[in-house]
């Protein structure tokens, strides 16, 4: 294959790699950088200044040796107790987990199971409320919303990648 056809191969996985669904935000947790998820933020404040969405991205950036992440039921989040197998729902250990919120009219738990880190406040409590909560006036049906948005993305990424091509062929051909 053409180094040419390679370069374009290589842009177009690129970008569909890194396209999320429109609308879905990231939200680096504890705020940004390698100490976002420590025992020295306040979780309760930092959540309550977020407004989280269905498939919102939450982002658990550490220090892989000094910490982790298991999402929990609210009882093991309230008691700082996540030894029984039941309370664990996923456990996350790479030092940078994305962890999507895919439920609307849900409260995800979340805490560092490293002895003491929880009871020292390294737990995090993310509401995600339903789209009830559209201010008036109503916008359009969400899912129409989301279609349109989605669409519209999509389209973009199709036309960027359509034009990357053309400037190949046309430096090429020249």
């Amino acid at each position: 294959m053409p180094p040419s056809q390679l370069l374009l191969l290589a842009l177009a996985s690129a970008l569909l790699l890194l396209w999320r669904p429109a609308g879905a935000a990231e939200h680096a947790v504890g705020g940004d950088g390698i100490n976002g998820w420590d025992t020295g933020t306040n979780y309760a404040t930092w959540s309550q200044a977020q407004s989280f969405a269905a498939g919102d991205v939450l982002v658990f950036e550490y220090v892989k040796s000094q910490h982790n992440v298991y999402e929990v039921t609210e009882a093991a989040y309230r008691s700082c107790d996540a030894t029984a197998p039941a309370d664990v729902l996923a456990t996350y250990d790479s030092g940078f987990d994305r962890v999507v919120l895919p439920e609307a009219n849900r409260t995800y738990w979340f805490i560092c199971q490293v002895p003491n880190h929880c009871i020292g406040g390294m737990k995090l409590a993310v509401n995600v409320p339903g789209d009830s909560t559209a201010a008036v006036p109503p916008p359009p049906s969400p899912s129409a919303a989301a279609a349109s948005r989605t669409a519209s993305s999509g389209c973009s990424l199709v036309l960027l990648v359509l034009a990357l091509a053309h400037v190949l062929l046309v430096n090429r051909a020249g």
